[in-house]
């Protein structure tokens, strides 16, 4: 199957089935014998009309005679595929582009294959006249149409950064991001992975500040990548180990990880106590559950207790009981567009308010776990503040038991000014990690 056809067949699924993209994808790419050059073709095809998806319809909008909202979803995004490839690829053909949309619109949609045809054909010959909103005078459109995100949730960001700071933030969440992954040091040393992959020509950078760490560039294939099949890597990004550090879990100590899947940060928490102690790691899908201890086994790892909890229920035996605690609340999810580009459009203004109701009610539960001395982290892959430092001011507000501690000062970098040290914020668009937040809070002896 061409990587055409394979893109749209993705983008259908996200459009109409809300399939998340990574994995849609991830099941195309596996459902055929795409060579390594059509899996690049077609992962750059599905993100850039995903990242883009509010400017082409812009786009579209001014050369349709139809309403988007009428046309089907199989028209519609091979109209988006095309004019993605006529604004954004120099190296495909104008004439390419509208050629193989017409043959995908013969197959999927035959009798909108001339209205396919039109459109692009009519785009391609006014390219210069298409003008964006004007930046001067309607900030908020120009900033939603050029950089595709809605517009309550421009607004939402200018409410707390000024333009240049949204502008860049919005161009970031538009980037690929790099793959990075941590190193399984209860398998392997650091230098010994990075020399294996230096023999198969992979390009190996470290961070300087997590030494287990690593970006790996020259990656075709990540089935290919035996080093993580073995389970001395495991994909994860920068923002998201540095969760596990800043809760500095120690050998034999009982940590308890109330929203665990898919196991990312509780495995690299096992790792930190050299695989010695106890995690209770709880979510409330058992398919979830199965996920953590399948990348446990294969990173080699026997501490991990999974159990089936809802994290907004209260567990009596467990009070008191915890070394550590670690919420890694659900939210928004507006730090991780860059990987899921798809919830720019699925969130609402209202899933804000929502969302924080829920995250101070699994704070205050998990907060009863944590014995006097224990710590308490709270983190999430947001940058929305109301997620972040609002549920932690409203919770520190109701529990004189427990106080912010300031962040490690190796983690300076990520620190801003406006914090004072004592909670951490990462930005794609300065850290060039996901948007993560943390803040570590300690229970009063």
């Amino acid at each position: 199957m061409e990587a055409r056809e394979g893109a749209l067949k993705v983008l259908y699924k996200i459009d109409v089935n809300e399939a998340y993209s990574n994995i849609a994808l991830g099941e195309e790419i596996n459902s055929a014998a795409y060579s390594g050059q059509d899996r690049g073709f077609m992962t750059e095809l599905v993100y850039g009309v995903l990242e883009n998806i509010i400017l082409l319809d812009y786009i579209i909008g001014q050369f349709s005679s139809v309403k988007l909202k009428k046309l089907q979803p199989w028209t519609l995004n091979i109209l988006r595929l095309g004019v993605y490839q006529i604004r954004f690829l120099d190296r495909v053909p104008n004439s390419a582009a509208v050629n193989e949309s017409v043959k995908l619109a013969k197959k999927y949609c035959g009798r909108a294959s001339g209205f396919v045809n039109a459109v692009l054909r009519n785009i391609i010959r006014h390219q210069e006249d298409i003008k964006l909103p004007s930046r001067e005078k309607e900030l908020v459109k120009y900033l939603s149409v050029k950089y595709s995100h809605p517009h309550w949730m421009v607004e939402s960001f200018l409410s707390f950064h000024d333009p240049s700071f949204v502008e860049a933030l919005l161009n970031a969440n538009n980037q690929t991001p790099q793959m990075s992954f941590r190193v399984n040091t209860l398998k392997t040393t650091v230098e010994k992975c990075i020399a294996e992959l230096e023999a198969q020509d992979y390009t190996v950078e470290r961070s300087p500040f997590i030494q287990e760490a690593i970006g790996i560039r020259g990656i075709d294939n990540l089935n290919n990548l035996e080093l993580l099949n073995r389970g001395h890597l495991y994909i994860q990004d920068f923002s998201s180990m540095l969760i596990a550090r800043l809760m500095a879990p120690e050998a034999e100590e009982l940590v308890v990880d109330v929203c665990s899947a898919p196991g990312g940060k509780t495995t690299h928490m096992a790792q930190l106590m050299d695989n010695k102690g106890t995690i209770i790691a709880r979510d409330i899908h058992q398919h979830k559950l199965r996920l953590i201890k399948g990348n446990a086994e294969r990173l080699g790892i026997t501490i991990i207790k999974t159990e089936k909890f809802d994290a907004l229920t209260e567990d009596r035996a467990l009070f008191e009981r915890a070394d550590r605690v670690l919420v890694d609340a659900p939210c928004s999810g507006l730090g991780i567009i860059r990987r899921k580009p798809e919830i720019k459009y699925r969130k609402q203004p209202e899933d804000i308010a929502a969302i924080t109701e829920l995250q101070l009610k699994i704070l205050k539960n998990a907060a009863n776990y944590v014995k006097p001395g224990g710590y308490l982290l709270y983190s999430t892959c947001t940058i929305d503040s109301r997620e972040n430092d609002g549920v932690v001011e409203a919770f520190l507000a109701g529990n004189s038991s427990f106080q912010l501690i300031d962040i490690p000062k190796e983690y300076s970098k990520y620190i801003p000014g406006e914090h004072k040290g004592k909670t951490l914020q990462l930005y794609p668009h300065i850290h060039n990690t996901d948007g993560f937040y943390a803040a570590k809070l300690v229970k009063n002896n």
